[in-house]
């Protein structure tokens, strides 16, 4: 018998519940709530005992429904001043199980980590609870194998791995490879002779929002598209319907027998800037044959350029071996917890290069300032020095009072004349791709 809690355990309350310790800290707590006959009965159940337990009122946001379930759920924060006034988030989730019956699920963290542990604790949690259905056995809470009320086997035991370059740990049973690098990690098994059972976890591609204002106006220019590997589409797109496109870019973009087959799909909360959907079915990408699929697919939010990326995390298991391996190749996606310090070291490492440039662009719009200023004494001095020339600094001389830059684009060696705002943002967004032109390079008919 314990108790729905998410700071000190308070008196013990009439309901038996499943806890779990999450693999990346937190805690999980599922079952029926007692008495309760509604979702809001069983939340408002939940959220009355973690103020028990905490010693003040939760503050909770809005309540908002998963996606094609019967569940709710709502965040919240609340102060446990049992534990030297900690702040801890959460969120509760009720879901209706029949006439007159309701189930909860809390998960909680200390709030400065929450953002990063929500999704794998909901990817646990939902790996576990079944609302409605008869209990399974607490392997998954306990980390030992078992087999499931549905036929499934257990998850197996893992062992910890850590990637090479600290960028992560990653949980992996006995038969399984593991491999990570700058956040990334694959950890597959063998069959026959095919490494067919995989679990990709963070992998991450860029994109690029055509409808991005900044964007439209730089193709009007004949400058912008999308560089090598970027998937050009909406930043606001529906994520679910948008899931097979997405998946099969990160998979198989040069593949025209791919495919995807989506059974259930629903929208998660996802970290500051994101939003995220846990979707299942069946795929075919190496294989002919369809895999099943367990995914989690976030999008960020886009920059001023509308440059954006895709996360993806999934397992994919041959049929043969589906019901043996699914709940080890969950017990793996749960169990994946990036150093988020070290690749933000690791990602600035890359990005000095780009940095220098940045600061070298810099120099050069200081050394072009005085190049133009020149230019235009020498013009007083000698105004029919070359029509020509003239054309091109009174442009130049113009662009400065309007505030306006013209920038060229190195893929295509096209020429446009942006905002000051723009054409800075562009550059530094992509040094090695845009740069500023001089007034005597300005093309004839194009930039004056």
């Amino acid at each position: 018998m314990v108790c729905i809690c998410a700071c000190k355990a308070g008196p013990q309350a009439p309901t038996p519940l499943t806890t779990i310790n999450a693999a990346q800290g937190g805690k999980i707590v599922y079952g029926a709530v007692n008495g309760a006959t509604t979702q809001a009965a069983a939340m408002s159940s939940v959220l009355r005992d973690v103020h028990n337990s905490c010693g003040e009122k939760p503050q909770i946001g809005k309540v908002f429904q998963f996606k094609g379930t019967n569940s709710v759920g709502v965040f919240f924060t609340v102060t446990d001043h049992q534990k030297g006034n900690t702040p801890v988030a959460g969120l509760v989730i009720a879901a209706a199980t029949g006439p007159n019956q309701a189930e909860a699920a809390l998960i909680t963290d200390d709030a400065s980590r929450f953002g990063q542990t929500v999704n794998p604790m909901l990817q646990q949690l939902f790996t576990a609870w079944h609302p409605g259905a008869a209990a399974t056995n607490s392997s998954s809470a306990s980390g030992t194998s078992g087999t499931a009320s549905n036929g499934s086997s257990g998850p197996a035991p893992l062992h910890l791995y850590r990637a090479p370059d600290n960028t992560g740990t990653v949980g992996v049973p006995d038969g399984w490879k593991p491999q990570g690098q700058n956040g990334t990690f694959w950890v597959n098994k063998t069959v026959g002779t095919e490494d067919l059972e995989v679990v990709l976890l963070n992998l991450w591609k860029p994109a690029l929002d055509p409808n991005n204002p900044n964007q439209i106006r730089l193709r009007r220019g004949g400058l912008g598209g999308p560089s090598s590997g970027e998937l050009v589409y909406p930043s606001n797109a529906n994520l679910v319907q948008a899931f097979p496109t997405v998946f099969k870019y990160f998979l198989a973009p040069k593949s025209a027998s791919a495919s995807v087959q989506v059974d259930k799909s629903e929208l998660l909360p996802g970290p500051p800037g994101q939003r995220c959907i846990h979707a299942t079915g069946h795929a075919a990408v190496t294989s002919k044959v369809p895999q099943e699929m367990n995914a989690l697919l976030c999008a960020a939010t886009p920059g001023p350029m509308g440059n954006y990326g895709y996360s993806l995390s999934v397992s994919m298991l041959p049929p043969q071996v589906a019901d043996q391996e699914r709940a080890t190749a969950a017990a793996i996606m749960a169990s994946f917890q990036p150093n988020e310090a070290v690749i933000a070291r690791i990602a600035g490492q890359m990005s000095a290069p780009a940095i220098a440039n940045i600061h070298a662009i810099g120099a050069a719009a200081t050394a072009r300032m005085n190049a133009t200023e020149a230019a235009n004494d020498a013009q007083h001095a000698s105004w029919d020095a070359s029509q020509n020339a003239n054309d091109r600094n009174n442009q130049g001389f113009s662009n400065y009072l309007l505030d306006q830059s013209v920038v060229q684009d190195n893929n295509t060696g096209g020429h446009g004349t942006a905002w000051n705002s723009t054409a800075e943002a562009l550059v530094k967004t992509n040094p090695s791709r845009f740069q500023y032109v001089d007034n005597p390079n300005y093309i004839k008919g194009t930039d004056y």
